[in-house]
């Protein structure tokens, strides 16, 4: 019997979608899409510990959000592979309507705030969680096929890495943020074959950068 399947279907193709390193931000501030938040020391490390992990990964494709946390992050894993780091807007942080506060449980749920608190399966106090799960489902398409045949890296942030996880395992969209599975410097890898889904894993490279850091003086 004559195989039907065409090259395209036979093309195995990764994409790893990777959560940018820790940020230095001594004040606790929620930072969204504020300019001016690079990576810490600690970041920078972990940066490169990941690099380092996907050294030998047949990566020809590295696309970061443009925040300079992203950038920095994905800086390295470009520079192994020589390649350059391709900025996708698709990929940004979220919205949130508390952006640049230092916010604690006292003043988040303070009544001023209450309006923005009325919805939590939308968000109502952010960008809408279809719409991220829209944004990163095509960046991910794009990268795929830029990248096909070989890897992908997309240096991106907590809520849309976890969004994009939840919509392409058909899960609920809104979710308790604790339960994320989605570390700092952390890899959600989805391999393809062709254009379909094959598996999605989850590990996290610089697990013991942070370990360390959380016995010494913190992370």
């Amino acid at each position: 019997m004559t195989d039907s399947a065409t090259p395209e279907e036979a093309t195995t193709t990764v994409v790893h979608l990777m959560r940018h390193g820790e940020v230095h931000n001594p004040q606790g501030v929620l930072y969204g899409r504020l300019d001016g938040f690079h990576l810490s020391d600690l970041g920078r490390e972990m940066a490169q510990v990941v690099a380092d992990h996907l050294a030998f990964n047949d990566i020809t494709h590295v696309v970061a959000s443009p925040l300079e946390r992203a950038q920095e992050t994905a800086a390295p894993i470009a520079a192994a592979h020589e390649l350059p780091v391709v900025t996708d807007e698709r990929v940004i942080e979220s919205e949130n309507f508390f952006e640049g506060r230092t916010v604690a449980k006292t003043d988040l749920f303070a009544p001023r705030n209450w309006s923005k608190l009325v919805n939590p399966l939308k968000p109502s106090w952010g960008e809408p969680y279809e719409q991220i799960a829209a944004r990163m489902l095509s960046a991910i398409d794009d990268a795929r096929r830029a990248a096909s045949g070989h890897e992908a890296v997309i240096v991106s942030h907590q809520l849309p890495v976890w969004t994009a996880r939840n919509q392409l395992e058909r899960r609920r969209l809104w979710h308790d943020p604790r339960a994320r599975e989605c570390s700092l410097a952390s890899l959600t890898s989805l391999t393809y074959r062709g254009d379909e889904l094959g598996s999605i894993a989850y590990s996290e490279p610089a697990a013991g950068l942070l370990a360390q850091a959380s016995r010494g003086v913190g992370a």
